[in-house]
């Protein structure tokens, strides 16, 4: 049975596992790692925004009525 060999594709040029080098391999291992941290980041990002929303309007609703009567 051959084995599928794991195959990159980087710039529209494909590579197998076993042209590239440790340290390229090293580098796809990284943006891979970096690509998830950002994905995350983004998730706490949008979080943080809802939330901050959220106190916003927390706030205005906590603030005194003008009274327009008063003018």
């Amino acid at each position: 049975m051959a084995e599928d060999k794991k195959v990159i594709e980087i710039d529209g040029v494909e590579y197998t596992e076993d042209q590239l080098s440790d340290e390229a391999k090293h580098c796809i291992n990284q943006v891979a790692s970096l690509d998830q941290k950002i994905r995350s980041a983004s998730l706490n990002i949008e979080q943080m925004q809802v939330g901050r929303d959220g106190y916003i309007a927390k706030l205005k609703a906590e603030l005194p009525a003008e009274d327009i009567a008063a003018e």
